[in-house]
This record gives C-alpha cells, structure tokens and sequence, in this order.
C-alpha cells in the first residue's frame, strides 16, 4: 500500500494526538532523495524488532513514553525527548504505554 506524503514546503501538523491516539497509526509524513520523517505510532507493549538503517536516525517523543534498546543499552524516552543514532547502529524500540513520536531517516544515496 502507498501511503500519501505530504506537499513540498506545506506545513504538517505533529502536535500529539491526545484522546485520538488509540485510534491513529504510523505514517510516512513525506520523503525525499535524502530524507524521510514518519509518525510512528505504538501501542503499550508494541515493538519494533531490532534493525539499523544505513543512515543516522532520530527519534522524537510526542506523547508517552518509549525504551529504545541501542545495541546493548537501554535509553528511556519521554515526551518531548530526542535520541539520535548514528547510521547502522544496532536499534529496537518498545512503547511503554500508548505512544507517537517522530523518526527520522537520513537516506544513503
């Protein structure tokens, strides 16, 4: 399934969903030839299984919290938080609670 990217220059809304968070999901918000941003959406006890990206990545806490496992540590992420990852750095991710936030993907040409 292709998922709809936003426009060039328009602004995007990535205020937290609050009360509509148990019914969002994660979406590719745009991409382009160097980057991309998603909102990544979890529910209490979901998990992205361990994996690296060829590029540096972030991560952004919206609303939540996340355990982010970085090769052998575990780094706590709140609301309003960032963690940045340098590229092929070993990574899963774990939401405590319901949970968004923001991941962002340097592409590797």
């Amino acid at each position: 399934m292709t998922l709809p990217h936003a426009t060039l220059t328009s602004a995007i809304n990535v205020s937290p969903f609050g009360a509509r968070l148990p019914s969002e999901r994660t979406c590719a918000l745009f991409k382009t030839e160097d980057m991309e941003v998603i909102r990544i959406v979890l529910r209490g006890g979901q998990s992205l299984p361990p994996h690296s990206v060829p590029g540096s990545i972030t991560l952004q806490c919206l609303e939540g919290r996340f355990d982010v496992m970085v090769g052998q540590t575990l780094q706590h992420l709140s609301a309003g938080q960032l963690i940045h990852l340098p590229p092929k750095m070993p990574h899963a991710v774990r939401a405590l609670e319901d949970s968004s936030g923001l991941v962002t993907i340097v592409l590797c040409a």
